[in-house]
């Protein structure tokens, strides 16, 4: 039956695959893992404390359905009437190895909230459940020669048909984005798995989307949707030739023919961006490097400091690269970019540029802080008639999870809302920059002045996650920043965990709502608004 409904939806134009893995218990998977404990045992050193697992970064392992009726300071104003959600890694199981996602969702209608959070039925969670454990890899495990050996330990259950990888390996667990009625949960590893919200708020995993069969290779946690034309943007990444795909998807949901575009290794790239005309591709030295992995005990991807940046423009709608101009900056690494537009000959990039990033904290190290981690608001430009490029500072550190007003996705705006972080990457208050002023450069730290116009600090103890705007009116019609920021805040002094409202034009420090959830939600990866309008476009489904 599932089968039969897998290919019923493949051929019906959604594309979305019922997963429904067949994996295999038995001897030679006790046999496989008895050599696992053994090789962990004798290789990976398990009195080391796993920050990325302890505290508010501790998974939470039961669902919640919708709680309903929820108390709430302040008011939610109507135009809040939507599912914000937010994803992040939550292993269900004690991992040896192996992540899941959990999606927590605050349901909001005529000023009244609803609570939920679900496991993204992926083929890895189906999987360790039927096993009863964890049986993946994770990517923090895959480090040095014990890297090496956890990446064979994966290919071995693969190849002995233990482990079923013909619906990936993906965790859905980073990102969210919406487009041509489906909600979609994001792994860059991974194609996008399709969820559903109900009526009361609750979420429904329907499956994995191939796009009818033209999605072969992994899909960015970060695509594009244009606000204007409905279409949205995307790419994949990969260790093996071609090195980065790009592709279109139509407002329709038809996915175009793979774009392959060259560049020298396997890099990770984990965002683009995209303006009116062109994508914005980044070629930058986080390479993947296995053998340096083993040698130097690293991460598989190691960040060659003595490498240019290089960007890659290229017109959105060509069919091949041919066209595609590059341009170097110094040296550098992006996670996150803002936004993109387009000024006369050059093309705005503004972005949270990092130096010599240190990725071990990846793999959970506790350290009193975080070196080079020191994310800085920048203004690129790429000059399309002279080749030049040029870059301006924009802020001090730290800050990342750029968020803007997505009406102006690809076209010129003003104000970029984003994240402060402490030393070990907790989100300690929300940052309001706007464009238009000229930084002050002086300054040593986030503070208030210069083109940072607002700060919403969250207070001691308390640490937050991406905010994420909500216009008051949908469209370009009205003031840019007039709407609201929601986010989820946990207090570490009382256990806690809340959804904040913040006013985005005033940041006053008077939060428009707060609302008491029931559970603990623990820190996480990027959030996303549904709107009123998509949850009933949805629902048609």
């Amino acid at each position: 039956m599932p089968e039969i409904m897998a290919e019923k939806e493949e051929h019906g134009g959604a594309g979305v695959v019922v997963v429904d893995p067949k994996p295999s218990k038995g001897f030679t998977s006790k046999v496989v893992d008895w050599l696992e404990k053994l090789i962990v045992k004798l290789m990976f050193d398990s009195s080391q404390p796993q920050h990325y697992l302890s505290g508010n970064f501790a998974p939470v392992r039961d669902e919640t359905p919708p709680c309903k009726n929820l108390p709430v300071i302040g008011y939610l104003p109507e135009c809040l009437n939507g599912e914000f959600v937010r994803v992040g890694p939550n292993p269900k199981f004690s991992p040896v190895a192996g992540y899941h996602c959990m999606i927590h969702g605050l349901h909001i209608k005529d000023g009244k909230a609803t609570y939920v959070s679900r496991y993204v039925r992926t083929s890895r969670l189906k999987q360790e459940e039927y096993f009863g454990g964890a049986k993946f890899m994770k990517i923090g495990d895959i480090k040095g020669l014990f890297g090496l050996i956890m990446v064979n330990m994966q290919m071995l259950r693969a190849k002995l048909k233990i482990l079923d990888v013909s619906y990936g390996a993906g965790t859905g667990n980073t990102a969210l984005v919406y487009h041509h009625g489906k909600l979609l949960a994001l792994s860059e590893a991974d194609k996008p798995y399709a969820i559903k919200v109900l009526e009361d708020g609750d979420l429904q995993t329907l499956g994995l989307l191939d796009y009818d069969k033209r999605l072969t290779h992994s899909f960015t946690a970060h695509p594009k949707v244009d606000p204007f034309t409905g279409e949205m943007f995307t790419f994949g990444y990969s260790h093996t030739p071609p090195y980065i795909t790009y592709r279109v998807i139509s407002k329709d949901g038809f996915m175009h023919d793979p774009v392959p575009i060259t560049i020298s290794d396997p890099i990770m790239m984990h965002d683009f961006a995209i303006t009116e005309n062109y994508a914005i591709f980044m070629d930058l030295p986080l390479y993947f490097r296995p053998k340096e992995m083993v040698k130097e005990k690293k991460l598989i991807f190691t960040f060659d400091a003595t490498k240019k940046a290089r960007f890659g423009v290229l017109p959105r709608y060509a069919k091949n690269e041919l066209q595609i101009k590059w341009f170097e900056l110094p040296n550098c690494f992006i996670f996150h970019n803002a936004n993109a537009w387009e000024e006369e000959d050059e093309v705005v990039l503004i972005t949270c540029r990092l130096e010599n990033p240190n990725l071990d904290f990846v793999g959970g190290e506790v350290k009193e802080k975080l070196e080079n981690f020191g994310n800085e608001l920048y203004e690129m430009r790429f000059n399309m008639k002279t080749g030049s490029a040029s870059q301006r500072k924009l802020s001090a550190p730290a800050v990342d999870f750029p968020r803007v007003n997505e009406s102006y996705t690809g076209r010129k705006q003003r104000y970029v809302y984003g994240t402060i972080l402490d030393s070990i990457a907790k989100v300690t208050a929300i940052i309001k920059f706007d464009l238009h002023a000229e930084p002050d450069l002086g300054k040593s730290k986030l503070e208030l002045g210069g083109n940072v116009q607002g700060i919403f600090d969250l207070g001691i103890g308390r640490f937050g996650s991406e905010a994420i705007f909500v216009p008051r009116e949908p469209g370009i019609t009205s003031q840019e920043d007039d709407g609201y920021l929601i986010f989820f805040v946990h207090d570490e002094k009382t256990g806690k965990s809340f959804v904040n409202v913040i006013d985005a034009k005033t940041m006053s420090p008077d939060p428009v709502a707060i609302v008491e959830l029931p559970n603990r939600v623990p820190y996480g990866f990027h959030a996303f608004f549904v709107t009123d309008e998509q949850l009933k476009e949805q629902a048609k489904l």
